[in-house]
């Protein structure tokens, strides 16, 4: 005869292989769906890739709107991927370093499109990214593509053998003989102020503050703080110097 514990003995046994099979099927089931959403989002992500490059490409202003949209979302979300950055670089050149002509004018010329490109490259922050934005700093014609790639520059934070100083540096001089603008100026100022101790050798970035702090086709905020900026660098060359001589005695 079958007693009572044993009775429950072989249910507690039935109880506990029904739950273990149970959580094992769940488990498969779980990485089955997980297994699932990952070639999704790949192949997702790889369709994303292709719609952004195919609206880039585009000789419509509107398709580039919505190129910039899906960009803007990559960059946020991490996907830095070569398609990405290629949409990127072709759209902050847009109507620059591609042109569409039809009776010998320019058909592409959209400045809106090239400055929220170089916003977005700022935020890539890789030497790929800084090579174009130095390349539009130099090339383009429109003040505010030229501050959004000078702020993007800044940004980056990278200044080899202060190639981004000069650059920035030269991108100001040659608009404050054409086209002076407080704006890009003090993007400028910032800009510098950023890379300061990057630089190798400050001439050039302190001539240009210098030009900026006297120069009356700027706003007065703008003035004041290539003053300030100036300033600053000399309590830090001064600060530098003493050190030096501590150091020596």
């Amino acid at each position: 005869m079958i007693t009572c514990k044993k009775l429950f003995a072989v249910g507690l046994i039935v109880t506990l292989c029904s739950a273990l099979f149970a959580q094992t099927k769940v488990q498969k089931s779980s990485s089955s769906k997980n297994s699932e959403t990952s070639v999704e989002s790949e192949y997702l992500s790889d369709i994303d890739s292709e719609i952004i490059t195919s609206l880039a490409q585009s000789d419509e202003y509107d398709n580039k709107l919505v190129a910039l949209q899906y960009l803007s979302e990559a960059v946020e979300n991490g996907n830095l991927s070569d398609g990405v950055v290629q949409a990127l670089d072709k759209l902050a050149g847009e109507g620059i370093s591609s042109q569409t002509r039809q009776n010998g004018r320019v058909m592409n010329n959209f400045p809106d499109i090239r400055r929220e490109a170089c916003l977005l490259l700022g935020k890539v922050k890789t030497e790929h990214a800084k090579n174009t934005l130095v390349s539009i700093a130099v090339a383009d014609n429109e003040p505010m593509v030229i501050s959004a790639a000078v702020r993007s520059l800044g940004d980056i934070g990278i200044n080899d053998n202060d190639e981004v100083i000069d650059a920035i540096a030269f991108a100001n001089r040659r608009n404050e003989v054409l086209n002076p603008t407080s704006s890009l100026a003090l993007e400028v100022l910032n800009a510098f102020e950023v890379l300061a101790p990057t630089a190798e050798n400050k001439k050039t970035m302190i001539d240009a503050i210098a030009r900026i702090a006297v120069d009356y086709n700027y706003v007065t905020p703008v003035r004041q703080k290539a003053y300030k900026l100036l300033k600053a660098m000399s309590a830090e060359g001064n600060s530098g110097s003493s050190s030096k001589k501590s150091s020596a005695n």
